[in-house]
């Protein structure tokens, strides 16, 4: 129980024998006005013992017998306690434990602590840390209340006890000579540290050391990654953290290559006030090579790439940022398996393997959104192989448009406009291509334009008594567009334009869902139709097909539309703005699911799009070009717990023959997980026939251990692109993978590869950087 006087008056003999009972518990007088967590304000204690002794001739006090004391956050328990007035030095015996602010606790057969329990020694050492981290030690020394010495040390964040109590040993464990942590430095340093793996040493280190599992970041070894492959040997990558100020690290990671020369990779992190900045990297100096590691003929020269991103708040609405994205090499990072490569790095995504560098600026409230960004794109896709040399030529990044100014802005006003809600949109952009796309045998003009758009958009609603919904919506739009370097058809003469124009659609949503409740499920059905009409369009035409005689029309931003249940009740289906639908159409659909009470459903989607007159400025792939478009179909089910379904298709108007496909099915449970993936298209946005496989998942084998399979067939090619096969063991603090990976599929020069990697993940060191 708390008591209000300094710890010196609590253990002198008077003042204790005056406030204990006869049970030996001191009495507590009125709480203080601001206690903390334990009662206690700042410099008090609270005692309690079953007997307590004062000698006052010796400046000496002794406690007995279940002891605890409390000071400053900490917890003193014991058998013994002998405290000295003189030295203000505590000596504790027997079934020690002291429990730490930070949820940490220690142990010890003996111990001597200074007035402040935060310097001393202690015999038969140990303590439990964050992350359920364990150390233990014939001897410890506490310097002061930043750093320990320990003698004879052990260190795991494994399980050392079994489920019936008795000892275990752990996964793995570091053994040292000698043992120090630094609290203020956050790291923990071994002398002569030995590495054991279910109890056997593996690896000696004269000198080591890693993060204190109390820190948030601090300098040290990450966790390898080693793997053997026919295209680099063994291969060795050891990654090294630098946190070399408060708001900045740096990871530095040399890969060591037996039969390839070395390749450095990187990461640089930067947090500002305003935002952050994190920079990728990596570089080699050597000659180019092929998919078994032979080097080609030629010169060494500097290879590397860049993938950096970084975003700034200017204030509560603006901020800025960055991508930075390049590379020396198309297969740069297929040779020395960089991954996360092709992901998200700020607003604007490229294409799979394709890099992306912009510069953006954006604006967001409640009611508006502006942007303003500038971009340029690098092409990593091979071409086509020469059946001579065996390499590919990459993509001609000159045909890739450079991006600047890109302006969008949205806003919408807060009062209803004729009872529903108003949008207004502008857009603009600024298109430059070095080289034409239409005949890359000649280095051709290449097409630039120039647009700015303003849109007005309009929508209210309706419910009527009996749940039958309309939704009149009215769109109107105007272009204005600038376009250079035309080619004309007559080698490399061009022409130029300006043209603008004038669009509107107006239209009306319909819907009328009913439902029934079924003994433990719900069934809903909802027809779903929309009427939307546009007067015919100026569409903007830059040539002909020389051998269909068909109109080229401007096409920059509309190239990967796909007509499926996403787009299906679009007024204006094309997602961009160069392209734009028109004419009298009518969309329709019906809907159906069932949720079942104990969390189980189905969905279900069927629907189509027809128009009084043909539209030839969608594709052939498209499905919409014809008077009735093809058959729209969606389903996702989730049949039980762990087990989920979905597919998607759209099948030929009168043959109904599937044009293009996908569907899959994701399982898990306690025996473990999978999932499939399956997709067939006639005519992907490259204008060849697509059809993919993905399948991959774990078995679980017993509580620890499992296999692993992952592969990706070309069903076109009618080849495996990759095929992963993999063991691995698990627990609480360890994870560890072998896998073996079979490329077969050739890409540009890489030829088909085989390798066995090793990925190793510890409990309070992490796993393999990138």
């Amino acid at each position: 129980m708390p008591r209000t006087a300094g710890k010196r008056a609590l253990l002198a003999g008077a003042a204790i024998a005056f406030l204990w009972t006869a049970q030996g518990h001191a009495q507590a007088p009125a709480a203080p006005a601001t206690p903390s967590a334990d009662g206690l304000q700042k410099d008090e204690m609270y005692m309690e013992a079953d007997e307590v002794v004062r000698e006052d001739d010796a400046g000496r006090t002794t406690a007995n017998g279940n002891i605890e004391v409390r000071y400053n956050g900490r917890t003193l328990r014991a058998d013994k306690l002998v405290y000295d007035d003189k030295t203000g030095v505590i000596h504790a015996y027997g079934h020690i434990v002291v429990v730490n602010a930070d949820g940490s606790s220690e142990y010890a057969d003996e111990m001597v602590l200074d007035e402040d329990m935060r310097a001393g020694v202690a015999l038969g050492f140990s303590a439990r840390l964050q992350e359920n981290v364990k150390i233990a030690a014939a001897s410890a020394a506490k310097r002061n209340e930043n750093i320990e010495e320990l003698n004879k040390a052990i260190y795991t964040p494994c399980e050392i006890c079994a489920k019936d109590g008795s000892p275990k040993t752990p996964t793995w464990s570091i053994a040292a000579e000698r043992v120090v942590r630094d609290k203020k430095r956050r790291i923990v340093y071994y002398r002569n540290a030995r590495f054991r793996l279910f109890g056997v040493s593996v690896l000696y280190l004269p000198v080591f050391w890693h993060a204190d599992p109390a820190a948030d970041r601090t300098s040290g070894f990450l966790v390898p990654k080693a793997s053997v492959s026919d295209r680099r040997g063994v291969s060795y990558e050891q990654p090294y953290y630098w946190a070399f100020s408060p708001s900045a690290d740096l990871i530095i990671s040399p890969q060591i290559n037996s039969k390839i020369a070395p390749f450095l990779n990187g990461e640089l992190r930067k947090r500002f006030y305003s935002g952050d900045v994190d920079i990728r990297f990596g570089y080699t100096h050597a000659r180019d090579f092929d998919g078994k590691g032979n080097e080609i003929v030629g010169t060494s020269t500097d290879r590397s790439y860049i993938l950096g991103r970084g975003a700034f708040r200017i204030d509560d609405k603006w901020l800025w940022g960055f991508t930075a994205e390049r590379s020396s090499d198309d297969l740069i990072f297929d040779k020395y398996e960089v991954g996360k490569v092709y992901v998200s790095r700020g607003p604007y995504v490229a294409d799979d393997r394709r890099l992306i560098s912009q510069l953006y600026t954006i604006r967001q409230d409640e009611r508006s959104y502006f942007s303003v960004a500038a971009m340029s794109i690098q092409g990593l896709r091979p071409g086509t192989i020469d059946p001579v040399t065996g390499f590919a030529f990459g993509e001609n990044d000159r045909v890739f448009p450079v991006i600047g100014p890109l302006i969008e802005g949205h806003y919408e006003p807060a009062p209803k406009i004729l009872g529903g809600r108003l949008r207004v949109h502008t857009s603009a952009v600024v298109l430059s291509r070095e080289q034409s796309q239409t005949d890359l045998t000649q280095r051709l003009p290449g097409l630039d334009s120039a647009r700015a758009t303003g849109e007005v958009d309009w929508r209210r609603a309706f419910t009527s008594s009996g749940g039958l919904r309309f939704e009149p919506f009215v769109n109107v739009r105007a272009d204005a567009y600038r376009l250079d370097d035309i080619l004309t058809g007559v080698g490399s003469a061009t022409r130029s334009d300006d043209m603008s124009r004038a669009l509107a659609t107006a239209g009306v949503d319909v819907t009328y869902p009913v439902f029934k409740r079924i003994k433990d499920a719900t069934i809903v059905l909802e027809p779903v139709l929309q009427v939307a009409a546009s007067p015919n369009a100026k569409q903007v035409v830059i040539g002909r097909d020389p051998t269909t005689g068909e109109k080229i029309y401007l096409n920059e931003d509309s190239v990967a539309f796909e007509f499926d249940e996403t787009t299906l009740f679009r007024p204006n289906k094309f997602p961009g703005y160069d392209l734009y639908e028109d004419g009298v159409r009518l969309n329709v659909a019906g809907r159906a699911g069932v949720m079942w009470d104990d969390g189980r459903r189905a969905n279900f989607l069927l629907g189509r799009s027809f128009r009084t007159e043909e539209n030839a400025v969608f594709s052939d792939r498209s499905g919409l070009r014809s008077k009735a478009s093809d058959w729209i179909v969606a389903a996702d089910a989730q049949p039980m717990r762990g087990v989920s379904m979905f597919a998607r298709a759209r099948l030929d108007n009168d043959t109904l023959d599937i044009h293009r496909l996908e569907a899959g099915a994701n399982v898990y449970n306690k025996h473990g997980n999978g999932f499939v993936r399956y997709l067939t298209d006639d005519f992907d946005i490259n204008g060849v026939k697509r059809e993919n496989l993905d399948v991959g998942g774990e078995i679980y084998i017993g509580k620890n251990y499992g296999v692993s399979v992952y592969g990706n067939r070309d069903l076109t090619r009618d080849a495996w692109v990759i095929r992963d096969y993999g063991v691995f063991y698990r627990d609480d603090c360890l994870r560890v993978d072998v896998i073996y990976r079979r490329e077969d599929t050739i890409i540009g020069r890489l030829l088909p590869s085989e390798s066995v990697s090793v990925r190793l993940t510890l409990a309070t060191l992490g796993g393999s950087f990138r």
